[in-house]
């Protein structure tokens, strides 16, 4: 969701995922990437395409609950299933959640949480004032639950009129691919949120405005 600047060099990460991978991937600093404040990357990253049911999983939230909820056979995840994923992450694992999530006023924070063949899982953290730019999701259907604090939403589905939302903790929003979206935290606490998408993987692509979005 939040790769920014679609003409800057792309960073590609390949995760090989075996026994003993989410070890490893404890010190990859693919766990957290803050925001380039200039704006010029996107990250890609993929999964062995001989590994059908492959699942990498943060090790701080590797437990059985979300190792079923991630269903590494289930390639396709539709905004309802997404919506479902994101409020029993953010119902169910509230405190490791809290005990990764960080906030800096300086940059932009998120971590991934969960990558199978069909879904990504992310935390993200909004200090006071930071957002994204407008932005579509590539074409994959998506789901957000607000964990702490509120966000707004400025959003268009393609064809129709920019709308706003206001979205406060345990408030869930999900979304098909011809929809696209700007967040922010304009409150004066910070936020945290759980986002999931499907397809996973799919570049972002930024607008200067809303009204740009032309479906996908």
């Amino acid at each position: 969701m939040l790769a920014r600047g679609s003409n800057g060099p792309a960073i590609s990460l390949t995760l090989i995922l075996s026994d003993g991978s989410a070890a490893a991937m404890a010190d990859n600093p693919s766990w957290f990437r803050p925001l380039d404040p200039s704006g010029a990357h996107r990250v890609t990253t993929s999964l062995p395409v001989n590994l059908k049911h492959a699942k990498d999983i943060h090790p701080a939230v590797d437990v059985p609950l979300l190792q079923d909820a991630v269903h590494p056979d289930r390639t396709l995840w539709s905004p309802a299933e997404l919506r479902e994923l994101t409020e029993a992450v953010a119902a169910e694992l509230a405190t490791p959640l809290l005990d990764i999530v960080r906030f800096d006023s300086g940059q932009r924070w998120w971590t991934r949480l969960a990558l199978t063949m069909g879904v990504e899982l992310w935390l993200l953290s909004w200090a006071p004032g930071q957002g994204t730019e407008p932005h579509d999701h590539g074409g994959a259907s998506g789901a957000f639950t607000v964990t702490v604090g509120e966000l707004n939403e400025e959003y268009r589905h393609a064809g129709g009129p920019v709308r706003q939302a206001h979205w406060r903790a345990g408030q869930t929003v999900a979304f098909g691919p011809q929809r696209a979206h700007r967040l922010d935290n304009r409150s004066a606490g910070p936020a945290a949120t759980v986002h999931a998408y499907s397809p996973p993987l799919r570049p972002v692509r930024e607008y200067r405005d809303l009204t740009d979005f032309a479906g996908i």
